[in-house]
């Protein structure tokens, strides 16, 4: 092969990643064929130089499907244009330092590429989403979200499994191009086809089942704000009063037109502490004109008494029960490492937060779901919707909606709440919930079990809307077990590891032994 040939590869498979990746460029079906460049550029390649070449895929890849954080950085955290395009290419060398791993286990590991390939990428998947608190995002089994019919293997490993079953294809694809089953090539393939037409059977099979689960299921109706708050006037306290009109005034004609139980604002909608600040008493009379209406609003919150303050990033469910306001309080568990606190801080004194609008919060530890009327709310507020993890525990516990509360204004007019919005309905297939998503300047959304986007809505606009939506009470078998997948991949990769050091030292020390 040419010097220049596997460079040329690599950059074609991270082309074709980033035109397959959710957002304004995205054309899926490139998906299941970019990774095949990488796989043949890698091909017979020692474990070093293939690592060098996966990290160059990683690296073109990564920083154009994250470009969004340099925006967010240069234009709301404060930090000028170079500084802020330095931490973006520091985090895409971070994702793409998985791909060099890959790349150089491929190398290094034996057996079938079909296997091989996808095993890999699927435990290495599954460490990004947890080491140094974990940044999973946008997996590869995350780039069909617009195709129910080809995600309902969620249900059974998670959005892993279907990333598992994409790098298969990319492998068998690869596998014919490059010639490797040559003699018995049909043969050794059709295992993994075998494999991939079960999964399109079951696929076809659980949008049937589910779907008559849903026609079937009681509903709750569920309203949406979409304030569009400035982010740069969102904290600026003379411009409160306005934010809170907005809301309240957008809720007004929600509740007139559509009378949902449930309305849902933004994470911190409320841009103050909600009991340190009159203005909240205007939010208390909306819910004592329109009882029994649940809101569902973001604000922060502090606690003060025995030892210094803390502070979360909270959702506040508040309901007139007709004797007195009743108030329930989710805290934020899963924060943004130097956006909503500092890791290690006491060694780093003089670090401090990028985002301006947060500080220092504190993880929330909660035990239940929300409860408003038959709505078992489980809460996922910005972030912790990337995180599977989350999800399914709050359905473990009994949750039969999921409410996801977001501010995606830092990313502008991107692709990061697509990217986003592509996350959270697998959340919502996984586990077989209704989602109801709202966001202060979009993508705010109801998707429903099977994970179809019912509405959405425009960014960077004024939006109410309402939907019925679904109760499931049944848990999926990944809410149950099948969260396992991607452990067990990484369980194999551990074990074929260990074999592979095991047999090399066995053949070093033979080699000793002969001489």
């Amino acid at each position: 092969m040419p010097k220049h040939r596997p460079y040329l590869l690599i950059l074609l498979s991270s082309l074709l990643l980033f035109c397959a990746a959710p957002g304004r460029w995205s054309i899926t079906a490139f998906t299941w064929p970019a990774l095949v460049p990488l796989l043949a550029a890698v091909d017979n390649q020692p474990p070093k130089r293939a690592a060098v070449l996966g990290f160059s895929c990683g690296i073109i890849y990564y920083s154009g499907l994250i470009y969004w954080i340099t925006n967010a950085l240069h234009n709301y955290g404060g930090l000028s244009l170079t500084p802020a395009l330095l931490v973006m290419l520091l985090l895409a060398a971070y994702m793409a330092a998985y791909m060099a791993l890959f790349a150089a286990l491929l190398g290094w590991l034996k057996g079938p590429l079909w296997l091989r390939a996808p095993l890999i990428w699927t435990a290495l998947d599954f460490v990004k989403a947890r080491f140094l608190t974990g940044f999973p995002w946008e997996d590869l089994g995350y780039f069909q979200y617009h195709h129910p019919l080809l995600i309902q293997l969620a249900d059974l490993g998670g959005h892993y499994i279907i990333t598992f079953i994409i790098v298969m294809v990319n492998a068998m694809l690869a596998s014919i191009l490059l010639k490797k089953s040559r003699g018995g090539r049909y043969r050794a393939l059709l295992i993994p086809l075998s494999i991939i037409l079960a999964a399109g059977a079951y696929n076809l099979w659980s949008y049937g089942y589910w779907q008559g689960r849903v026609k079937k299921a009681a509903t709750v109706r569920v309203g949406i704000v979409q304030g569009n708050i400035d982010q740069a006037e969102k904290w600026q306290p003379k411009l409160q009063q306005k934010t809170v009109s907005t809301y309240l005034r957008l809720s007004r004609e929600l509740e007139g037109r559509s009378r949902p139980a449930l309305i849902l604002w933004p994470e911190t909608a409320l841009p103050f502490f909600p009991f340190h600040n009159p203005l909240f008493a205007e939010v208390l009379s909306l819910m004592r004109v329109y009882k029994p209406l649940t809101l569902i609003t973001g604000a922060p919150h502090v606690e003060t008494g025995r030892g210094p303050a803390r502070y979360y990033n909270s959702a506040f469910a508040i309901q007139d029960t007709g004797d007195g306001i009743h108030l329930q309080r989710y805290d934020k568990e899963h924060l943004v490492p130097f956006g909503e606190y500092i890791p290690f801080q006491k060694y780093l004194p003089a670090a401090l937060p990028i985002v301006q609008s947060m500080g220092n919060f504190s993880a929330g530890r909660n035990q239940r779901p929300l409860q408003c009327g038959p709505a078992r709310c489980g809460m996922l507020i910005c972030f912790e919707s990337i995180f599977p993890a989350l999800a399914r525990q709050w359905c473990s516990l009994g949750a039969n909606i999921l409410i996801n509360l977001t501010n995606d204004a830092w990313y502008g007019r991107s692709s990061a709440p697509e990217q986003q919005l592509s996350m959270v309905v697998m959340r919502a297939v996984e586990n077989r919930r209704s989602l109801a998503r709202a966001a202060n300047t979009g993508i705010s959304a109801f998707i429903d079990p099977l994970g179809r986007v019912k509405e959405a809505s425009p960014i960077f606009e004024e939006y109410k809307m309402a939907a019925d939506l679904p109760l499931i009470q049944q848990k999926s078998f990944y809410t149950k077990r099948g969260y396992l997948f991607a452990p067990l991949c990484l369980l194999i990769l551990s074990l074929m590891i260990l074999y592979g050091i095991f047999k090399k030292m066995q053949g070093s020390k033979n080699k000793m032994t002969r001489t």
